[in-house]
Order: structure tokens, then sequence, then C-alpha cells
């Protein structure tokens, strides 16, 4: 290839070509992938046989199966025409760097959208544009720069979880190390002075010496490995200290076993190594327990309407659906599962899944994926497997509606991590050089004890465990949260905003009267049928109270938020919503009303005794002393007068509200500094939930699936909000606490190690006792918070 070619990409460089380590590169874009492909030494990307860039020819025809549509479509998750999505699991992910790489792959590949890590599942998810790389590629590509997924179609089938036992065996291998060096360290702990024992402590340390060897490569490669990338990139992780401990155990053992000088201390090393891995077993046990408990008990209170033979219509929770059940789906609704389009007019937004928010027009027979939004009325389709509840929680978690917060505790857990590495480092030096000059031997077991004892491991696990702990009572007590940080920022709220239709009042206990023109019997069975398609809230109150059954097919269904809806039923036009929307100049009542128009005649209205929830008076009556209080309200103010004597003085009530008005007034809110958590139904105040520091839906029987909100509240726990918020605060201090003690800790073992009155075996057993006493505490502590609060 000739030079004034780009070495990425293979492509003739322009007049601007730039020049990186004696290689020619076309643009920007393409110096950096080789950057990061380099630093991570993954420049196997280049084959040197063919252009760089392809696929190394040692994995050419490996994936070929993949070809195959049928095995294919067993491991992708969504498909269509245009786009496709794989979750595929790479064991070899370990750490930040992996991530990096991982979620960088469009870099590599413009046919790549977008790619995002689960690393504790070690899964990545891809989602990628079949017109411009197949399945088969994807998976090249990741195994090309060293991340080989393991596919198996075995486990696909029967769903059987992944299980990395390379820990374990790390442990093992550490533990035989350690006891066996134990063993033949006796007669030199002894002191023992015996012709034959002499005669064979060459050949006792030299098997001491290999014995390690297997503890440091096999079993502490891992602590080696993170350290040398996070340094490589200028990162200064927890595993520094670590690392340098091993090293300067090994080294200076090799050092003594070479030059004849002492024994070692390869027990201390192996020892080191086995109880750093000890402590991480048992934290991936308590995290993958924590884990269980969330993913076990925190399915989404969504429902869906479900057809039974008879043609009843029911609602049920998507965990009950079941292979071959015949599913309503109504307009805005989500797909909860994949199945096949049975009838109707379905125009299915893919926007959640694929990012693209262009609907997808499909016919009966065509595949509908789960995550996929009806936008044009009514449809129904038949289940072809049951509820994956892994998959909703990934549409619920996508990066695209995350809400940044640099200013969290995790960024000032790892800003601390980093300050405290250095000071380490700094005290193990200074310590170091001191205890040189007074008593060599002591100098080496300072700065190894420094360097182990001082980890900010216990720092680091402290909020993880007590915000993952404390959002699993949450789930048990009907309130889902997307993620942990979500607690955090209910912490800091300071102002709440509520909206009124199906938040604060209760869909189910609502009174309607008819006033108006008479209607017939098929006039109501047309309205219902009109109705049928519409997930608002009181279109669902009045379809269940018309006691008429359905008639006829409701064709070019129309859905204007905040306005109303209209459609043809047997070729009658039907417009139900507020006045202006069926065309009445004004309208003098102050109630909540659904008018009705058929045709060119407007036949009456539908008007709602709303009915406040339960315990709505003593929830005001908690948070009016801590927060502010706003209602926003779609309708008229005809509840304005009940609604100022439930609210504190001075508290906003703005009625006639649209979807923007209510996103504009929590903007408003914002900048003037306050934190605000807005409470709303989920459907029509996507965008207010969306802008609000914390979005939470109430879920009354409905589906809510919404990924603007930060958190789904079942109704019947409603009254218990202020217990939550006071709960976040609370988890706050927990977290706050097991901060000071593990500076505790760590201060009380500098001052042993310092002095030399700890050796690197005690501070290696000491190290994993100090985090697991952190989880405990943490975990303890927000399980005894939770009791006095919510039980």
């Amino acid at each position: 290839m000739s030079k004034e070619n780009c070495y990425h990409c293979g492509l003739d460089c322009n007049a601007d070509k730039i020049e990186f380590e004696q290689k020619s590169f076309c643009c920007n874009g393409c110096k950096t992938v080789y950057e990061i492909l380099n630093q991570h030494e993954l420049s196997c990307y280049y084959d040197l046989e063919s252009a760089p860039g392809t696929i190394p020819t040692d994995i050419k025809g490996k994936f070929d199966y993949l070809d195959n549509v049928d095995i294919a479509s067993k491991l992708i998750e969504f498909d269509d025409l245009e786009t496709s999505v794989v979750n595929f699991y790479v064991p070899t992910i370990h750490c930040s760097s992996c991530i990096w790489v991982l979620e960088n792959l469009h870099k590599l590949n413009a046919g790549i959208k977008v790619s995002l890590v689960n690393f504790p599942k070690k899964e990545v998810r891809i989602t990628f544009r079949k017109s411009e790389i197949s399945l088969k590629n994807v998976a090249e590509l990741i195994t090309s720069i060293g991340y080989e997924p393991y596919i198996s179609l075995d486990h696909v089938e029967a769903n059987v979880n992944k299980i990395d036992r390379k820990l374990i065996y790390q442990v093992a291998v550490a533990g035989f190390a350690f006891g066996n060096i134990m063993m033949l360290s006796f007669p030199e702990y002894f002191q023992m002075d015996e012709y034959w024992l002499n005669r064979f402590k060459p050949f006792f340390r030299g098997l001491m010496f290999l014995l390690s060897l297997p503890a440091l490569f096999y079993s502490g490669k891992d602590y080696l490995i993170s350290a040398y990338k996070g340094l490589s990139h200028g990162i200064l992780n927890i595993d520094v200290p670590i690392s340098l401990g091993i090293l300067v155990l090994f080294f200076r053992s090799t050092y003594e076993i070479a030059t004849n000088t002492g024994q070692g201390y390869f027990d201390s090393l192996t020892g080191l190594i086995f109880f750093l891995l000890l402590g991480k077993v048992f934290q991936q046990k308590t995290y993958g327990f924590l884990s269980f408990e969330r993913d076990y008990k925190s399915y989404f209170p969504i429902a869906v309407t479900r057809i039974s033979a008879n043609r009843k219509e029911e609602n049920v929770s998507v965990h009950e659906i079941e292979q071959g059940n015949r599913l309503l789906i109504r307009n805005g609704e989500i797909m909860p599962v994949d199945g096949i389009l049975i009838n109707g007019n379905a125009m299915i937004d893919y926007s959640f899944v694929t990012g693209e928010s262009l609907p997808v027009e499909k016919k009966s027979g065509d595949k509908l994926y789960a995550g996929g939004k009806q936008t044009s009325g009514a449809i129904e389709m038949e289940a072809i497997q049951s509820v994956k509840q892994s998959y909703l929680t990934q549409l619920w978690s996508n990066d695209i509606f995350k809400k940044n917060d640099s200013k969290d505790i995790k960024s000032l857990t790892d800003s601390i991590s980093k300050q405290f590495t250095i000071v380490i480092l700094s005290i193990a030096l200074i310590s170091g050089i001191y205890w040189y000059f007074t008593d060599k031997n002591a100098a080496f077991q300072v700065v190894s004890a420094i360097l182990i004892i001082a980890c900010p491991c216990a720092l680091a696990l402290s909020a993880p465990f007590a915000l993952g702990n404390m959002i699993r009572i949450f789930g048990k007590h009907k309130f889902y949260l997307k993620n942990t940080q979500v607690i955090e920022s209910m912490s800091k709220i300071n102002d709440l905003v509520f909206d009124k239709t199906g938040t604060i009042t209760s869909n189910r206990q609502a009174s309607i009267s008819y006033f108006g023109k008479k209607l017939e019997p098929h006039a109501l069975r047309q309205i219902k049928s009109l109705l049928r398609s519409s997930n608002h809230p009181l279109s669902r109150m009045l379809h269940d109270h018309i006691i008429e059954k359905e008639q006829g097919e409701v064709m070019h269904f129309k859905e204007f938020t905040s306005k109303g809806i209209q459609g043809e039923v047997d070729g009658t036009d039907i417009l139900l919503g507020a006045a202006s929307f069926v065309g009445i100049d004004e309208d003098n009542g102050l109630d909540t009303a659904i008018h009705v128009r058929m045709g060119k005649d407007i036949m009456g209205k539908f008007v709602f005794k709303n009915s406040y929830r339960k315990g709505l008076n003593d929830l005001i009556g908690s948070l009016k002393s801590n927060y502010e209080i706003s209602i926003l309200s779609g309708d008229n103010e005809g509840e304005k007068e009940s609604l100022k004597a439930l609210l504190p003085a001075g508290s906003h009530i703005l009625f006639n509200q649209k979807p923007e008005d209510k996103l504009n007034y929590i903007k408003s809110k914002q900048e003037l500094g306050k934190n605000v958590m807005m409470l709303g139904d989920g459907l029509n105040d996507a965008g207010a939930l969306a802008q609000s520091n914390v979005g939470i839906a109430i879920s009354e029987n409905i589906n809510v699936f919404s990924p603007a909100c930060d958190g789904i509240l079942d109704a019947k726990s409603f009254e218990l909000l202020p217990r939550f918020l006071k709960l976040t605060h609370k988890t706050m201090r927990v977290i706050k606490l097991s901060f000071v003690i593990s500076f505790l800790y760590n201060i009380i073992g500098l001052l042993f190690a310092v002095s030399g009155n700890l050796s690197p075996i005690v501070a290696a057993i000491l190290m994993p006792i100090s985090s697991i006493s952190v989880v405990l505490f943490a975990t303890i502590s927000t399980n005894v918070l939770a009791k006095k609060l919510l039980y």
C-alpha cells in the first residue's frame, strides 16, 4: 500500500493528511481509531495480508453459521428492514477500558449505530444497520479486537444463566499455592537448625518460587492488567496500590532467594492474592444476591389487555402473558412482548429500541417486536413468547433517556478514590525512604503493608451497596426506580409538581354522568368502539362505564394530545374530547367532561366527578413543610376551590395546561435553582417527566411504560411517597457514614503500617474484611431504616 493511503481505512489521504507515528491518516477519525486500538494492544485489527481494517484471516469463516437466517433469528432481539439489535455475552470484558473500546465500535464500522455494555453481566448490546454490516461481520469485528462473543445456541434456547468460574479457579490456585508455601516455610518460621533441612533449604525455596508463579500470573493477573490499563490512560485506579504491593513482594522475594540472603515473602504474596480474591468472591455473591432480588421482585407494574377466547377483555400484569395469548394494544401503548399482528392499522414507532422515531407500517401477519409503540389506533396481536423483563429494563435504561448530573455520589467517590490513591502512594514513598535508612528489612514490610491496607475498595463499595439495597426495598413496596442515581436525585428534591387527572385523582372511583341529547344503544356502542383505541385515563374510564358492547370497525383513528380523539365508526365521524375540539365555542361548565360529536351533531357531554386518592390530605400535610407543591391540570378550573383548600397557602394551581405548558413550567422552576420532581400519568406528561430532575409515572392498572420517567409508582403505594422521600435522605446519610468508617479504618491501618507494626499478610486479611464490613453496614443500615419507615 502506498504511504499516501490512510493506514486505517485504506483510502487516499487528502492534501492535508495527518502524520502520526510514521503513518498517514486521512482524518482525525481514523487517527483516533488507530490510537484506540494501539493503546489497548489490539493492533491485530490491522491484518498485514490484506487492506488494513479487514478481518484477520485466523477468524475468517468462524462465524459463517450466523449467515443462516434461522440461527441468526435466535440471537437477534430486534430486526426490521433497516435495523437489527443483538445482545452478545463477552466473557473477556473485565475493566473500564473494555467498556470504552466496545462502546466506540461505531468508530470502527459506520454500520454500527450504537453499542452499550452491561458490565456486571459482561454483555454488549449492539444496534447495527443491516444494509452496511451483517450479524456475522459484527461478530467478526468484535472478535478481531479481542472480544470474542460466547455464542451457544443451546444456551439461547434453554435460557441457562451464564456462569463465569474464572474467579473460583483463581481463588483455588492462589489457595493451593498459599497453603503449600506455608507448609514449606515451617522450618523457616521456627528457625530450625537441622542438617537435612539446611541441606534442602535451597530446594524448598525454589519450590516456593515456582508455586508463586501461577498465583501471580494467573490468580493475580487481573489486578496487574487493570493497574496497567489505568496507568496507560493516566488513571490512578484502586488496583494501582494493590499491584505495587504484589510486585514489591514478588521481586523482593525473588531477589532474596536468588542471592540466598533470605527465604523471601512468598507466603505473604500468595496469602495476599488469596485473601484479596476471597473478598472479591464475597462482593460478587452479595452484589449478585441484590441484583437477583431486584430482577425477581421489580417487574414493572404494567398491565396489558388480554383478549380471551370469548372476546372478553381483561387487564393482566405483563408477567402473566403466555405464548399464544391475544393482546389488545391501544394507541400510545408499548408492546411488552414479541408477537404477530392479527388485525388493525399498525404504525409502530421503534424509537425506544433503535433511536429512530419514523413509524413503520405493518400488515396482518407481520412480526412485531417488544418495545414498539403503536401510534395509530388499537391493534390486536398474538404473543409468540412470554415477556423478557430484562429486555424491558434495557429499554428503560437506554442512555438516550439519561439525565446527566456530574455532581452525583459516583463522581464524588471516583474523585475521592483517585485523590486517596495519590495520598497513599505518597505516604508509602515517604515511609519507605524513612525506614530504608532505619531498617532496610522493615522498609520493605512497611511499604508493602501501606500499599495493601490503605486500598479505597471499601470507599468505592459503600454507595453501590447502600443504593442497590434501597432500590430493591423500594421495589418490594411497588416503587420501581430506573437506577440507583434516582435515589440520590430524589434526596436533592425541594419542589414537587403533581399532575391532576390520574395522579392525585383515582380513575377507578370517579362518577360519570351524561347531559345532552339521548344516545341510542347503537351510538353508545360506536362511541365505546372509538374509546377502545385510546389509552388516556378519561377514555379508559368512560369505556368501562358504557355497558354496551363495541360495534363497528374504527377507521382513520387520530388522537390529539390534551384535546381529544376522532375516528370513523360504521361510516359515522365521531369526535370525543374538549368543547373546543368538537366545535363548541363556549362551555360554561367547570367540570371535567368529554364532549360528543357524531357527524355534524353535537350530542352532549359525559361529566366526571373526580375522586381524590386515599390518604391525599395526609400526604400533602407531610410534604408541605419541606417542599414547594404545585398542581398542573389539563382540565378547566372546576375543582380550583377544593384544591386550594387541600394545598398550603401560596401553592401554584394551574389549569388548562397543555403538555408544552407543563414542560415550560418545570423549566422555569429549574431556572430559579429548584430541583423538581414531577409526578404524572406517564402519557401526556412525557415531556415534563423528561425535563424534571426526577420524573415519576403513577400506575393504576394501565400501560405507563415511558422511557422519559425515572420511576414508576404503583397507585396503591401513592400515600407512601413522603416515606420514600425521607428514606432517600437517610440513605445518603448512611453512605456518608460509610465513608467516615472507611476513612477511620484506613487511618488506623496506616498508623500501624507506617510504624512497622503490621505485616503484609495481616494487611491482606484486613483489607477484604474492611470492604465486607462496610458492605454489611450499608446493607443492614438501609434494611433497618426501611423497616422503621415502611413496614
